[in-house]
C-alpha cells in the first residue's frame, strides 16, 4: 500500500504543481492576445515576471490551495468549511475577478456559504477544481458531486457547474490513464467527460466535441485551430475546452502548458487548467525541474502544496484500503 500511496502522491503533486506552473506562466501575459504574445516573446516558453515576480501564483492557485487543504484534512468537500478556507486565504492582490470581492465581503460579514454565490458562467470554479479531479479519480459520481458543490459557493450558472465538472473529470481520467500506463484515446477521452456534463449543460458538452475537429500538429497550427473554435476568455465554455485541448494536442507536460498560455486571453487560468490535466497524466517527474524551482515558496507556496498532496494521497490510500 505504501508503494501505491507514493505513486498516487506523485500524480497528486504533478497535478497540483502543474496547475501552479501553468498559472505562474500565464500570469505574465494575462489578458494579452496571441499576437501580442508572439510579438513580445515569439513563443512564451518559460516562467517570466509580469505583475508579480516570475513563479508567482494568482487567485487560481490560491483557491486551489484552499480546496486541497480541505480534501487533505477531510477527504471530502465540505462547502461551509471550504468557503471559510477561501476567506482565510483571500489576498485581494492575487488578481481575483470583481465578483469575488463581494462574495468574500459577504462571507466576512457572516453570510452562509449557500447565500453568497452568483449566477456567473465564469471559469473560476473550474480553474481551482484540480484537487477534486485527482482525489476522486476513481469515483466519477463522487467527483461530479464534489466539483459541483465547490463550484456553487461562488458560481451557480449551469455553464460554470459544467465547466468545473468537465475540468475535474479531465484531471481524473488523465490521472487514471497515467497510473495504469494507458495512452490517451482522444475521441474516447473527450466523449467521457462530455457525458459527465450533459445533464448540467448540453450546450457545453456539444462545444467540447468541437475538439474532435482538431488534429494534432505543429504548435502554431494548434494555437490557430483552438482560437478559431474558442475565445479563450473568462467564460467557462470558452476556457475549459481549449485548456483540455492543449493537453490532448501535445505529447508532454511542457508543451501542454506552453500551448495553453500562448492562446492568449485568460492565460493564467488556461495554463492552470492545462497544467493540472497534464500533470495528472505525466506525474511529478514530467514537470521541468527548472520551472518547479522558480515557483513561489512562501508559507502557502510550493513545498506547502507538495505536503498537502502527500497528506491527501495518504488519506486516499487509507480509504481505498478500508
Amino acid at each position: 500500500m505504501s508503494e501505491f500511496r507514493d505513486r498516487l502522491a506523485d500524480r497528486f503533486i504533478g497535478s497540483a504543481l502543474g496547475s501552479f506552473i501553468g498559472d505562474a506562466m500565464g500570469m505574465a501575459v494575462e489578458g494579452w492576445g496571441p499576437g501580442a504574445i508572439r510579438q513580445r516573446y515569439g513563443l512564451l516558453s518559460d516562467l517570466m515576471p509580469g505583475r508579480f515576480p516570475a513563479g508567482s501564483y494568482t487567485d487560481d492557485t490560491e483557491m486551489m490551495i484552499g480546496l486541497l487543504e480541505i480534501l487533505a484534512e477531510r477527504g471530502r468537500v465540505d462547502p461551509a468549511a471550504l468557503a471559510g478556507r477561501f476567506l482565510a486565504n483571500f489576498h485581494p492582490e492575487r488578481g481575483y475577478g470583481g465578483r469575488i470581492y463581494g462574495i468574500m465581503d459577504r462571507l466576512a460579514r457572516g453570510a452562509a456559504w449557500d447565500e453568497v454565490g452568483t449566477d456567473s458562467f465564469g471559469n473560476g470554479s473550474a480553474m481551482r477544481v484540480a484537487p477534486v479531479g485527482f482525489y476522486f479519480y476513481d469515483d466519477l459520481h463522487a467527483l461530479k458531486a464534489a466539483a459541483a458543490a465547490q463550484a456553487e459557493i461562488t458560481h451557480r450558472h449551469p455553464e460554470a457547474l459544467a465547466g468545473a465538472v468537465v475540468q475535474a473529470g479531465a484531471v481524473a481520467l488523465a490521472l487514471d490513464a497515467g497510473l495504469t500506463g494507458r495512452a490517451i484515446a482522444l475521441e474516447l477521452f473527450v466523449q467521457q467527460f462530455a457525458a459527465l456534463a450533459w445533464d448540467l449543460d448540453p450546450g457545453f458538452s456539444d462545444r467540447l466535441l468541437d475538439l474532435l475537429k482538431i488534429a494534432p500538429g505543429p504548435m502554431e497550427d494548434s494555437i490557430s485551430a483552438l482560437r478559431r473554435h474558442y475565445r479563450c476568455d473568462v467564460r467557462a465554455i470558452e476556457a475549459v475546452p481549449p485548456a483540455v485541448g492543449a493537453f490532448l494536442l501535445t505529447a508532454d507536460f511542457s508543451s501542454a502548458v506552453i500551448l495553453a498560455v500562448n492562446l492568449g486571453g485568460d492565460t493564467d487560468t488556461l495554463g492552470a487548467m492545462a497544467g493540472a490535466i497534464a500533470g495528472a497524466y505525466y506525474g511529478q517527474a514530467g514537470l521541468p525541474e527548472s520551472w518547479v524551482a522558480v515557483l513561489e515558496n512562501g508559507p502557502l507556496g510550493r513545498d506547502y502544496v507538495v505536503d498537502l498532496c502527500r497528506q491527501a494521497a495518504t488519506h486516499k490510500s487509507a480509504e481505498q484500503k478500508a
